[in-house]
């Protein structure tokens, strides 16, 4: 099987790195330009670029899919599929049909729940007890192709997005070997989502971070672990910005009847009152201009009293 593998970020890289140990015949790796980086603003190779030179790979970094030397040089390769995971892009109507067996993509949820770019990061905020991986067939739509294949994955109570993400990448690695493999005997078959069963991730914004108070610790707790690391969690202090970066799952049936956002400091702890009279305790933050420290060191340095409010 003739492949093209298009993927950009980390959770990418388990994929290939799969798919060369497995040895399929892997064509090509289409993935994004190099990006500045760092303070001296140099180009930086994107994580599929650098797993594909590693594995002496040829590597491809079209800045548009639509130009016409694009489309003729990957239309000579004649992939019998191309393999998209987390690649960054829409694909164009010419390359969906390219490829006999299809666009094969692995998307970070169990579709058709969680459409769109940031499925693992809303599914924790949704505070979903289970995720997973699925292998579709891209078409013209968002995340709408007919689905080949499944896996589930739990959610742990100390999951971020960024651990979640690690496991979901090898989880789905393996998934995208066995469908190809499926595809390539011909005995896999797609089948239609349910549209009226889908909802959406849509891709998250700064704004999405600002923690309301007014919600209840549960679903604050799970926002930290979902805005984690972009754009993270945070509130204002002292007319300066605070991360939150960790926090304890809230105690069951543990309330508070203060004004949400008040500060509740005590034995070397930092509490916060949220909505419905329940109460989230903070254990790792960040404030304007410092580094990420424990809640302890927090509490020496910055002695933030109880009563006051974070905004």
């Amino acid at each position: 099987m003739n492949l093209i593998f298009c993927g950009t970020p980390e959770f990418a890289v388990p994929t290939l790195e799969k798919l060369v140990s497995q040895k399929f015949a892997l064509n090509l790796v289409v993935t994004n330009p190099d990006e500045p980086s760092g303070r001296g603003y140099g180009l930086k190779a994107p994580p599929v670029k650098q797993a594909a030179l590693r594995a002496g790979l040829e590597v491809c970094q079209p800045a548009k899919l639509k130009d016409p030397a694009t489309v003729e040089f990957l239309s000579s390769r004649k992939p019998d599929a191309i393999v998209v995971v987390a690649y960054g892009h829409i694909l164009p109507q010419w390359m969906i049909d390219l490829p006999r067996l299809g666009c094969i993509n692995l998307h970070a949820s169990l579709l058709p729940k969680y459409r769109g770019a940031a499925p693992i990061q809303w599914a924790l905020i949704r505070g979903e007890p289970l995720t997973g991986v699925t292998t579709m067939r891209i078409d013209a739509g968002l995340d709408t192709g007919d689905i080949l294949l499944k896996r589930e994955v739990e959610i742990h109570d100390d999951d971020t997005s960024e651990t979640l993400g690690a496991r979901l990448s090898h989880v789905g690695a393996d998934l995208m070997v066995e469908t190809l493999q499926g595809l390539d005997r011909g005995d896999l078959s797609a089948q239609p989502q349910d549209h009226t069963q889908a909802t959406l991730a849509p891709i998250l914004k700064k704004e999405n971070g600002r923690i309301d108070w007014s919600l209840s610790a549960l679903e604050i707790w799970n926002r930290i672990r979902g805005l984690r690391p972009w754009p993270g969690a945070y509130a204002r202090f002292r007319d300066k910005t605070l991360h939150v970066w960790a926090a304890l799952r809230p105690a069951a049936g543990e309330t508070m009847a203060i004004e949400p956002g008040s500060i509740v400091a005590t034995r070397g702890k930092l509490r916060v009152a949220c909505g419905q009279g329940s109460i989230v305790e903070l254990v790792e933050v960040q404030l304007e201009g410092r580094n990420k420290m424990p809640v302890r060191d927090f509490l020496n340095g910055v002695r933030p009293k109880s009563g006051e409010k974070f905004e």
